[in-house]
């Protein structure tokens, strides 16, 4: 059985509050679920320390058992500091569509044919 650490959605309509649990990664999100490990209210303010809450202890004895975070999850663990969370890069997102690569290139020209005349 594989099993995750991650998120289920709870709350109203436009007011997100969401359970970090332990589930077998077969089980839908807001499904059944193993244990509670802690929670994270998106609504309040970035320092305020109610908004991640995590149990360490029982967090540290899934993790032993071989649960797997998801990425958001591992954020929150990093932050904590009982995981440590690789850096990653991505060079292409800053790379323009292929769309606005040729209107630059078409602008380009259109220049370069203003200067010559």
């Amino acid at each position: 059985m594989s099993l995750k650490i991650r998120l289920t959605r709870g709350g109203a309509k436009k007011r997100p509050y969401y359970r970090i649990v332990v589930a077998d990664s077969r089980a839908p999100r807001d499904g059944r679920f193993i244990e509670k490990v802690g929670t994270y209210d998106p609504m309040k303010p970035k320092d305020d320390a109610g908004r991640v809450v995590l149990e360490i202890e029982k967090i540290q004895a899934w993790l032993a058992k071989g649960a797997q975070p998801t990425d958001r999850v591992l954020r929150f663990l990093d932050a904590a500091g009982l995981l440590k969370r690789p850096a990653r890069n991505n060079p292409q997102k800053a790379v323009p569509g292929k769309k606005a690569q040729e209107r630059a290139a078409a602008k380009a020209a259109a220049a370069g044919e203003g200067e010559a005349a």
